[in-house]
């Protein structure tokens, strides 16, 4: 039967408008609240629900299909084991892609996830965590990007633009500034306008020009005293207001707190309803509406915008079918490419690596290198087929596992380093490891740092076990590498007693090979730090962490301790490398700081301002004897110091060895302008300007200055 809305030649828009005339008030309704469609307690699973995220029932009649909801952003998930036997393929840590500051690999990540989860059945990917990360300890960070608005926006967009390449619609989340999950349902997070403007908000903004997500989704978290999913200056002024978003906002999970403020304010779907408190947009939604507190345009744009975003990516012309025709070994090796290119070497002294093939004894250390890599918890796991499950966390009633994912560095190692015998100790027996270690040629010892969504880290270090491991097998053994499989940055009091340390983030499927290729010089690093590692939490803006014991955290839990005021002001837009830079303070490793085992040569550096475009340009060379590939990043700031310098442009550049390119760059407008709240305007004000060719945010051993004419720019 043909349907009215597949005429020839009709926008997604005038699509829309059609289906939702069409529709009847019970269709409507349907779509606007829903509960988790994984089953809680006795729970059934709805008709129709594949077993995920969320499910909303499809309209035969008018040739709609069901929303089928999946997580998230690092592959397609099955929280709970809902769906027994589902196998997927697992993306690298956020944090990860980010340190390959590439965006097509985020656009290829992106359009894997597509697939599988177009293959599985789904039309919506709960993914796109596009959140700075404010807090270094926090829980989710792994799901997130960086600790710059730039950075995060372009990879954050790249991505979605991936994942929506494939007829599946992604969200952007968690809309805004929801840097902690330790009381994150009950946390306000407190921040001027032009702090958030400059900040968080440019983040999401330019993730939305990039990508055109479908839909997004605001966090569990209070905005200066307001809940998110109803907060009328981020929804309504900014997204829908500012930027003209047109898709739909949804709610996360158990984060909906009203009917018509709520739906008055911006919000479009109630997600997760039966964790609420009640089902807001159900019946008391429709009492609203009869008592004329939320009219009913209100109610048919809210189902317009849904149908928009799912025309636009073509989603209702292409209805996912679960048909499991996945490539998995193709995926897997994309995900190999990924982990490869953002693993950072840290340090290498006297050139330890890459370690020389052919050795008599290899020993190998900790963090079940033996099976697999280390994955964060909640929401976002994956769990490949032959992951290995150990007890976890209580997330929302589902009970969430720590994962390794089966991806075994040991097994790697074995296979790339030529070595006569390549052993493994877990490292929970200190003196059988050290007996081990003293007759090691080079000893890789593999360091673990969970994270799971719903609690932060407690502080930055390493557990005492890890740290007492690691400076007990370098004080027998010199030859020592060690791996970090974290969630986000952390402490090392160990760093000079130890050679060579690399940071693998949570690698993912192919995580166990990429690691041995970069060990063994099959690979030459070329990740770079997304987010500052401090010296110690006492260089943090906040150096005290709210106790996880003296407030509620999950959603759908008694609320207990009141709302948390977090002031964010103190740092401001300042986040991360501008904290540091502003307060004077020297992290122990700097953003975008990374090693190779190549070297660059920078030079012919020139900056030019024409109209409303600032372009700079240099000269870059592989002065090294390997193919290798340099971070390009520009940074900006006025020589009156009236902001500290900020990455205003980058670009992965790949050379052969005595390759010479140049590169052009233009800068990002909004990083050389501040927010002014009484103009509500961008503005650049004129003067003159430093930019520095760095190849980390504390390097200016290449700069220019350049005049910049004033100007202004708003929405």
């Amino acid at each position: 039967m043909t349907q009215e809305w597949q005429q020839a030649g009709l926008t997604a828009d005038q699509r829309a408008d059609i289906v939702v005339k069409a529709m009847t008030e019970e269709e409507k309704f349907a779509w606007l609240s829903g509960p988790m469609a994984i089953p809680l307690g006795d729970e059934p699973l709805p008709e129709g629900a594949i077993g995920s995220a969320a499910y909303y029932p499809g309209i035969p009649r008018l040739g709609i299909p069901a929303i089928q909801q999946s997580d998230a952003s690092l592959g397609v998930t099955a929280l709970g084991n809902v769906r027994p036997g589902d196998n997927a393929t697992a993306l690298a840590s956020s944090l990860l892609l980010a340190a390959t500051f590439n965006p097509e690999m985020a656009e290829r990540t992106g359009a894997l996830v597509g697939q599988e989860a177009f293959a599985k059945g789904f039309n919506v990917q709960l993914a796109g965590g596009a959140n700075l990360v404010r807090e270094p300890r926090g829980g989710r960070n792994f799901e997130y990007l960086s600790e710059d608005p730039l950075l995060t926006g372009i990879m954050a967009g790249y991505s979605v633009r991936g994942i929506q390449s494939q007829h599946v619609v992604s969200t952007v989340k968690h809309f805004a500034v929801n840097p902690q999950e330790t009381g994150r349902v009950v946390v306000s997070s407190d921040l001027s306008e032009a702090a958030m403007r400059e900040s968080d908000l440019l983040a999401f903004e330019i993730a939305n020009e990039v990508g055109q997500p479908g839909a997004v989704m605001p966090g569990y978290n209070l905005v200066n005293g307001e809940w998110a999913s109803e907060n009328a200056f981020l929804l309504n002024e900014v997204l829908k207001g500012d930027w003209r978003y047109p898709g739909w906002v949804m709610s996360d999970w158990g984060a909906t707190h009203s009917a018509a403020k709520a739906a008055l304010a911006g919000l479009d779907v109630q997600s997760g309803a039966n964790l609420d408190q009640q089902a807001w947009f159900a019946e008391p939604l429709r009492a609203a509406v009869a008592r004329g507190d939320v009219p009913q345009s209100r109610i048919d744009d809210m189902v317009r915008r849904i149908l928009r975003s799912l025309f636009a990516v073509g989603a209702i012309d292409h209805p996912a079918q679960r048909h499991g025709d996945i490539d998995y070994m193709a995926h897997r090796l994309l995900a190999q490419r990924e982990a490869e290119q953002g693993i950072v070497l840290l340090k290498n002294s006297d050139a330890m690596l890459p370690l020389r093939r052919g050795a008599k004894q290899i020993l190998v250390v900790g963090a079940h290198a033996d099976h697999g890599v280390l994955a964060g918890g909640g929401s976002s796991a994956v769990t490949p087929v032959g992951s290995l499950r150990l007890p976890g966390v209580d997330f929302m009633g589902i009970q969430t596992d720590k994962v390794f994912q089966p991806s075994s560095p040991l097994w790697a190692i074995r296979a790339e380093s030529g070595a006569e015998n390549v052993d493994f100790v877990s490292g929970d027996n200190l003196d059988e490891t050290l007996k081990q270690a003293k007759k090691a040629d080079v000893v890789i010892l593999f360091a673990e740092e969970w994270r799971s969504e719903a609690l932060d880290a407690q502080g930055l270090a390493l557990s005492d076990e890890q740290n007492t491991l690691i400076t007990a097998v370098a004080a027998v053994n010199p030859q020592l590498v060690v791996v970090l499989e974290t969630g986000g940055p952390v402490t090392l009091p160990w760093i000079e007693q130890v050679p060579a340390v690399i940071e693998a983030w949570y690698p993912g499927s192919g995580g166990g090979e990429a690691i041995s290729g970069v060990l063994f010089g099959r690979v030459n690093p070329s990740g770079r730090l997304p987010v500052s590692f401090p010296a110690s939490e006492a260089q943090l803006p906040h150096p005290q962490q709210v106790d996880p014991e003296s407030t509620t955290s999950l959603p759908g839990m008694p609320v207990k301790g009141g709302i948390i005021h977090i002031d964010y002001q103190v740092e401001g837009s300042d986040v991360g490398y501008r904290w540091f830079a502003r307060t004077g303070q020297t992290p122990l490793f700097p953003f975008g700081f990374g090693l190779s085992y190549t070297t660059f040569t920078r030079a012919d550096l020139q900056a030019t301002a024409e109209q409303e475009s600032v372009q700079v340009s240099f000269t870059l060379t592989n002065s090294g004897a390997r193919a290798g590939a340099e971070v390009a990043q520009m940074y900006i700031s006025p020589t009156d110091e009236r902001f500290v310098p900020r990455l205003a442009a980058f670009q992965r550049v790949e050379l052969q060895p005595g390759e010479c390119r140049q590169v052009v760059l233009t800068l990002e407008p909004r990083v050389i302008a501040c927010w002014d709240e009484q103009q509500q305007a961008w503005v650049i004000d004129a003067g003159r300007y430093d930019v520095v060719l760095g190849q980390h945010a504390g390097d200016v051993s290449l700069s220019v200055q350049i005049d910049i004419a004033a100007r202004r720019f708003g929405y």
